[in-house]
């Protein structure tokens, strides 16, 4: 007989984690779940599903770069970003970081299922739930942001929207981890933004409007 896929899945809310489970456990085999984004890795690395359900809203890190850290360490591991937000921005940010589908969390157990039946075929996913295209913030709009930060933190902030993990941060500016990862809360705190991936976005916003900005005056 034929094994289930083997599936991880992360969710910072236990409730959802558990539906997941009792939807997908009669076509696949629930090798893990997870509820904080440090967690993933550890777990993949001694687990090796054959699909990760993540998360981009955890509290703790930024979806993106679980991705990316995903890719490096199990690429043979696909990735699909399961989320609240129908969000063009982020699925385009997640595809580019390396994830192989994207699907909301409002699309249903029957999308969910076709995702899983794509990636698992070595096809990417992207639910038409998700809007084609996106308007965001004019440079202006991300500029009166950006002056609420010190210049260590739009520095950080502008390092974020180019897709740099924290690692690759406090490498490249020689600092620690630990140091990085307190001018990104603080950086939220100063913005009122409650998680890690309302601040990528924003990153990413910053990125597109500066690049926009450089377009029109070049």
């Amino acid at each position: 007989m034929t094994p289930k896929p083997r599936l991880f899945l992360v969710d910072d809310h236990q409730l959802l984690l558990e539906g997941l489970k009792l939807a997908l456990q009669d076509q696949y085999d629930i090798v893990g779940t997870c509820t904080t984004g440090e967690a993933v890795l550890p777990a993949c690395l001694e687990l090796k599903p054959d699909v990760v359900l993540l998360d981009l809203s955890l509290p703790d890190r930024s979806g993106l770069e679980i991705i990316a850290d995903l890719r490096a360490e199990v690429p043979e591991t696909r990735i699909i970003i399961v989320t609240m937000h129908a969000d063009r921005i982020m699925a385009d940010a997640s595809l580019q970081s390396g994830a192989h589908g994207f699907v909301p969390k409002d699309a249903g157990v029957t999308e969910l299922r076709n995702a899983l039946d794509e990636v698992l075929a070595g096809r990417r996913f992207v639910s038409e739930l998700v809007p084609k295209h996106t308007s965001y913030s004019s440079a202006g709009e991300t500029g009166v942001g950006l002056l609420q930060l010190t210049p260590r933190q739009r520095q950080i902030v502008r390092m974020l929207g180019e897709g740099k993990r924290t690692a690759d941060i406090a490498q490249e500016l020689n600092v620690s981890h630990h140091t990085v990862t307190f001018h990104r809360a603080a950086a939220r705190k100063a913005l009122g933004m409650d998680s890690e991936w309302s601040l990528v976005r924003y990153a990413i916003l910053v990125r597109m409007s500066e690049q926009d900005e450089r377009k029109s005056t070049s």
